[in-house]
């Protein structure tokens, strides 16, 4: 057959194909995905949600809870007492656990677990949560240091934020049920100062 004759042939499959896909298509599930993976990794979302191990090399993330939050069966001691100034906080050794001002925070478990994790929400949460900064969208302000995240999170567009909530359902669910966030404590009070002596005791 003519080679001429071919190119035709082959031509008019893709040309249809290219025809009939939806007009303004977006991007795979797979492209939304990797997107998300990489936004979650430049965001260093890792650096508190997946626990740290000590590896060879020294203290790396335990990719084996990936994403899972503050370890369940770490259960954290009363939190240093830290002067007034310069330190404002304390941090586990896993990096899932922070104390300072606001109390204590455990990083939150971001797997699709059910129960212990985000299996039940759905994209129109997630964006609630991530515009309001309140937990679930309606509750408690979000606590340091994921507090000092949500300006970026805001910052995302809806497709990025949707890609993000996309890799997050990619990931293998883990059950790990992270502690509530415990209040600060109340300063202790202070003694009364001494009295100055009183001068007219002597006359």
């Amino acid at each position: 057959m003519n080679r001429l004759f071919l190119v035709p042939l082959v031509a008019v499959p893709v040309v249809a194909g290219f025809l009939l896909a939806p007009a303004g298509a977006g991007p795979s599930q797979e492209a939304r995905v990797a997107r998300g993976k990489y936004l979650v990794s430049a965001m260093s979302c890792n650096d508190c949600h997946t626990p740290v191990k000590m590896g060879p090399a020294g203290p790396e993330p335990d990719l084996s809870r990936l994403l899972s939050g503050h370890p369940e069966s770490l259960v954290m001691p009363p939190a240093p007492v830290i002067p007034p100034w310069p330190w404002v906080a304390s941090v586990a050794a896993t990096m899932t656990s922070w104390a300072g001002p606001w109390g204590v925070s455990f990083a939150a478990n971001l797997t699709l677990d059910k129960e212990t994790g985000l299996g039940t929400w759905d994209e129109a949460t997630f964006f609630k949560v991530v515009k309001s900064a309140r937990h679930l969208g309606r509750g408690r302000e979000i606590l340091p240091p994921m507090s000092g995240v949500i300006p970026a999170l805001k910052g995302l567009t809806e497709e990025d934020a949707g890609a993000v909530f996309a890799y997050l359902q990619s990931i293998p669910p883990i059950r790990n049920r992270v502690p509530d966030p415990l209040p600060p404590e109340a300063p202790a009070t202070a003694p009364a100062a001494p009295k100055a002596p009183d001068a007219t005791a002597s006359k």
